[in-house]
């Protein structure tokens, strides 16, 4: 009888498919970029009061920030306050369930906010929150 040598592998051993392997791995990559959320920014940076009784908010969809002059940004467009119902019933075709936050300066005055949460509410969007420092 021969000897096999340890050196040689068997003929009839068979290599590893990782083929399913692959496919596995590319299907995973396309339900976490189908399914994750994109954070969205208005588009300027605000310096937002201080409240002593913020509380934390995860995942809002539709960001509009009002300036130190007034300014109403959206999705780092500028627009102008009759146009922010409009702009945030695209956004809310988009994503049917999203909630809103506002951006205001804490140089803005409240007549844009009051009008702009006013806006908002008007596409049907009940969630909407003023955005704070906490202190």
């Amino acid at each position: 009888m021969a000897r096999r040598s340890s050196l040689q592998p068997p003929a009839d051993e068979e290599d590893v498919n990782v083929t399913p392997l692959l496919d596995i791995v590319f299907i995973m990559l396309i339900f976490f970029i189908v399914t994750s959320t994109f954070v969205r920014e208005p588009g300027i940076e605000v310096e937002r009061p201080e409240a002593v009784t913020a509380s934390d908010r995860k995942f809002a969809k539709i960001i509009v920030a009002i300036s130190a002059e007034d300014e109403i940004w959206i999705n780092k467009e500028e627009v102008e306050l009759p146009e922010v119902r409009i702009r945030v019933e695209e956004l809310l075709r988009q994503n049917p369930r999203s909630t809103a936050v506002v951006q205001a300066d804490k140089g803005s005055k409240s007549k844009y906010l009051v009008e702009v949460v006013n806006q908002i509410r008007a596409t049907g969007i009940s969630d909407v929150a003023v955005s704070t420092e906490r202190t």
